[in-house]
């Protein structure tokens, strides 16, 4: 809850902060409330707190997450400035909603009733709908807002609904009376109906196929930096609401549900895999990826351990890392060009080597290739799984070949090709660069030697 406070009064001061010198401050405020909010999530809880432990709790789980998602943000952050160069007059409304978003997603790790975790979802959701039309003259980035919404109101709906039957099951929100409950009717058919649209309700939140169709249209139209927010925090966000709700709250009944999870997977990764290979704007080819990255993080529920929460946050991490890695190039490319196809990265490593390294290293770890990141994250979840869905790791690893290719096409654009239309143009930031550097060393460090991970962020 420590945590919690501090990024919404970060949040708070970030949205006047533009008033004062036109928003010049916005950034720097930003970052240092979210330093300060990482410094204080490795302390234990306040004793002030405990009075609403029936509402949300601070554990050593939920402190992994809300790590993970506070260290994303801060580097995204620093994408900002250049990011946001087009939107100088609002910046600090697009900074604080932002960080109004985190704090849904800080909910979301620690609820422990529905209650909270339908106000997290919404308060996750509701400045995403906002941030995704922020190009108000672009008919894409309207687009994206509006199916947005409506997407996330149909997910709300299912998820709502299945809340309803799941009380009328147990009569209690609290997510351990249900956790209890589900250990003794487990085939209670009005709550395996509830779980199931609760289910349902976070795979549209977590982009599992085939209710990603949201996905490719909200990716492409949002601001890049926006988009590279939902790729990531969203992600972990809604993967660590998605992973305690159905092995801490409805473990009992997993007999149930995990069929249903195979299938969305299978088809998840089938489906994004293929789309993937079609696709000739880097933005879509980007949010199939996502998709597909949804379908192997799911693969966790298979085999589930004590061990599952480092193995999910280990890879939530590394595949974060790696979606600012892409989408550094991305926002440089898409603010000298004003396109993000295949073609305008040609050249790229000539005149932005250290962007064109970060963008090849981050695809290779996104594609699972070994002394990356990438690679121990999709190995610790293959290995988990193995012996209980040998299949699933069948159809991801092929997954994983058939993303090497798509992935190959950016990076042949720009190491490969003799063309170069960046010359000239306006060079990446020192902070750019800075960035690009840091997401090297962890994403090599962290394929090298992944112990750190545990050994910095899980206390």
């Amino acid at each position: 809850m420590n945590t919690l406070i501090i990024v919404f009064l970060t949040a708070i001061i970030t949205l006047f902060s533009g008033v004062f010198g036109n928003g010049k401050y916005t950034k720097a405020i930003s970052i240092l409330g979210l330093l300060v909010a990482l410094g204080i999530s490795f302390l234990p809880e306040s004793a002030f707190f405990e009075q609403y432990r029936n509402m949300y709790e601070y554990t050593p789980n939920v402190a992994i997450f809300t790590k993970i998602a506070l260290v994303v943000t801060i580097l995204l952050f620093g994408l900002g400035e250049f990011a946001f160069s087009n939107h100088r007059s609002h910046q600090s409304e697009l900074y604080a909603l932002m960080l109004f978003a985190l704090c849904g997603g800080i909910i979301l790790f620690g609820y422990k009733n529905f209650t909270v975790l339908f106000l997290g979802i919404e308060i996750l959701s509701i400045p995403l709908y906002v941030m995704a039309g922020a190009n108000k003259t672009n008919l894409y980035s309207i687009e994206a807002s509006v199916k947005y919404f409506l997407m996330g109101a149909f997910a709300t709906g299912f998820l709502l609904f299945g809340m309803a039957l799941v009380y009328g099951s147990v009569g209690s929100f609290d997510v351990s009376v249900i956790g209890e409950y589900a250990k003794t009717k487990t085939m209670e058919p009005m709550f395996i109906m509830g779980v199931v649209l609760m289910l349902v309700a976070l795979a549209f939140k977590v982009s599992l196929a085939p209710f990603h169709m949201w996905s490719p249209d909200v990716y492409q139209g949002s601001p890049s930096l926006i988009t590279a927010f939902m790729a990531s925090v969203v992600k972990v966000s809604g993967f660590g609401a998605f992973f305690r709700l159905m092995t801490e709250t409805f473990g009992g009944v997993m007999s149930s549900w995990l069929s249903v999870v195979a299938v969305l997977v299978i088809i998840t990764l089938l489906l994004a895999n293929i789309m993937g290979l079609v696709q000739s704007n880097a933005k879509r080819m980007l949010a199939y990826s996502s998709v597909s990255h949804a379908g192997y993080i799911s693969i966790v529920f298979f085999g589930a351990n004590e061990q599952s929460i480092n193995v999910l946050g280990f890879y939530l991490f590394a595949y974060s890392l790696a979606t600012i890695g892409v989408f550094m190039s991305l926002i440089y490319v898409e603010k000298i060009k004003n396109e993000t196809s295949y073609n305008a990265f040609k050249g790229l490593a000539k005149t932005e080597p250290l962007l064109a390294v970060v963008t090849a290293i981050s695809l290779f770890s996104m594609a699972g290739i070994p002394f990356t990141a990438g690679f121990i994250g999709k190995l610790s979840l293959f290995a988990q799984a193995i012996n209980v869905a040998p299949f699933l790791i069948v159809i991801a690893v092929i997954g994983s070949a058939v993303s090497i290719a798509y992935y190959l096409r950016i990076i042949i654009a720009m190491f490969f090709t003799k063309e170069s239309t960046f010359e000239g143009k306006e060079k990446a930031s020192a902070t750019y660069n800075i960035l690009a550097v840091l997401v090297i060393v962890l994403l090599i460090v962290l394929g090298g030697y992944p112990q750190i991970f545990s050994e910095i962020l899980v206390k």
